[in-house]
């Protein structure tokens, strides 16, 4: 079972952004993952785990991971023969 939490700053209103990426993530990795979870963090956080660990951190990686890219670092972890179709044209 996979599960990836997406923790967001409730006062810097990244709800909808967090929202945004679970909708993908469920879309991308519906064999994949089993469970996506937003829960409500401390000022300035957003995070992104999968089964414990940090894939993506706003603070750590200097700013918002993007689609492609955190797909990518799902995608490795979890499914790492998984073609990502145009996503992943553009990086070759």
């Amino acid at each position: 079972m996979n599960r990836i939490e997406i923790g967001y700053c409730p006062r810097c209103k990244w709800l909808l952004r967090a929202a945004w990426l679970a909708q993908e993530l469920l879309s991308t990795f519906e064999d994949e993952v089993d469970q996506v979870t937003l829960s409500k963090q401390a000022s300035g956080v957003f995070r992104v785990m999968l089964n414990g660990e940090i894939i993506a951190d706003r603070e750590r990686d200097g700013g918002f991971v993007e689609l492609p890219e955190l797909k990518r670092r799902v995608r490795d972890r979890i499914a790492p023969g998984r073609d990502l179709g145009h996503i992943d044209r553009r990086t070759r």
